[in-house]
């Protein structure tokens, strides 16, 4: 059973870091490509950063430059460095992977960018 557990959320003044963790189970995934997604309040879920199997990397426009996706392949675990933290990277973040034909979330964690 794959299983996807977050950590590392908090409060964070403007211009301030996170990093944000995502233990992964049942599944490997140094040979699955995994994502952060973000959920704001009353909006929709985006997708903030990509890790394909292959090393490539993308980032949403509004991140790009700020937040850096990784991987641990011996710890099982992807991370989300998030720097130059603004009030509207304030949201729930959730990791993500596809295998199988569905869609694994995590449970979340909580990022607030706030003075």
């Amino acid at each position: 059973q794959v299983q996807l557990v977050e950590s590392g959320g908090g409060l964070v003044q403007p211009g301030g870091s996170l990093r944000l963790s995502c233990a992964a189970s049942g599944i490997i995934i140094s040979i699955n490509a995994m994502d952060w997604y973000r959920q704001a309040p009353g909006k929709q879920r985006e997708l903030v950063a990509s890790s394909s199997s292959g090393g490539y990397r993308n980032y949403a426009g509004s991140v790009k430059g700020r937040f850096t996706i990784s991987r641990d392949n011996a710890k099982n675990t992807v991370y989300l460095q998030m720097n130059s933290l603004k009030p509207e990277d304030t949201g729930v973040y959730y990791c993500n992977t596809f295998l199988g034909g569905k869609n694994y979330w995590g449970q979340g964690t909580q990022v607030t960018v706030s003075s």
